[in-house]
């Protein structure tokens, strides 16, 4: 028979969703991307689906094998894989090649899976594992829209446009600037080195965009600057003193609009 918990002690219950917050936006902006570079297709539903329910499923994964009580993450970990198999499942019966690009992932999770048993998933290069991870679905988003007529993964990638590439770039500096700053302003706020590498990152950014502008080919691609330019606008603020970390994460979800914005009209203007 199971004992009542103390007079006024309360049950602790795990959470069935992962308390960082900034992750979905991190999610929801590689998608967007995808879809914007991309003809539509109904693949995209489970796709997303999936993409969405495999982040809090990894998520107490790590969360398990790192506690001293895994046994608190059983419950989320089965709820979010039950929401996660089917969507994956669907994926990969309409584009069968998204096994070869579910191997890759597993492959870097790998590496969470190494720092979280040491206890060190908050490390900066565990955290561009995860930039890179979402980044990458940007090219995975658009494959499945364009729907290449190929399963071979050489072949695959000779099919992905030269823009999803650079939005996936896009993606990849947009976020891993945001991991800098905002790691600047709360877990790191007391290391000024952090600070100094958010502003100099977001600046050489800017300086560096219209690379991206001439590849992406002119006049559309100067639209690609314009989110660079706000986001080392937004790093070289310096009064960020008594900003709750809930505005500092609306204003990098701003931000991230912005990058999206960008990238549609310079899809639309061609």
């Amino acid at each position: 028979m199971t004992s009542a918990p103390p007079p006024g002690r309360a049950v602790q219950r795990t959470s069935l969703v992962p308390p960082q917050h900034g992750a979905w936006a991190f999610l929801g902006l590689p998608l967007a991307l995808g879809f914007v570079v991309a003809d539509p297709s109904w693949a995209w539903l489970p796709l997303a689906w999936a993409w969405i329910a495999a982040y809090p499923a990894s998520y107490f994964v790590l969360s398990y094998v790192r506690a001293r009580r895994p046994e608190r993450f059983r419950r989320p970990l089965a709820i979010w894989a039950a929401a996660f198999a089917p969507a994956g499942l669907v994926a990969a019966a309409m584009r069968p090649w998204l096994l070869w690009v579910a191997a890759l992932y597993l492959v870097s999770f790998a590496i969470n899976l190494a720092y979280a048993r040491r206890n060190r998933e908050r490390d900066l290069i565990n955290d561009a594992v995860f930039v890179a991870q979402c980044s990458a679905m940007v090219v995975v988003t658009a494959l499945v829209g364009d729907d290449p007529d190929t399963a071979a993964p050489a072949t695959l990638l000779d099919a992905v446009s030269t823009r999803a590439w650079l939005l996936a770039a896009v993606c990849a500096l947009v976020l891993l600037g945001s991991t800098l700053h905002v790691k600047s302003l709360l877990r790191e706020r007391r290391d000024p080195r952090y600070a100094t590498a958010a502003r100099v990152y977001a600046v050489a950014c800017a300086i560096a965009s219209p690379a991206l502008a001439v590849a992406w080919g002119l006049p559309a691609g100067w639209l690609l600057v314009a989110p660079f330019v706000v986001l080392a606008v937004r790093a070289l603020r310096k009064d960020w003193s008594g900003m709750r970390p809930g505005a500092i994460g609306m204003v990098e979800l701003a931000c991230f609009v912005v990058a999206l914005a960008a990238a549609a009209l310079a899809v639309a203007a061609g």
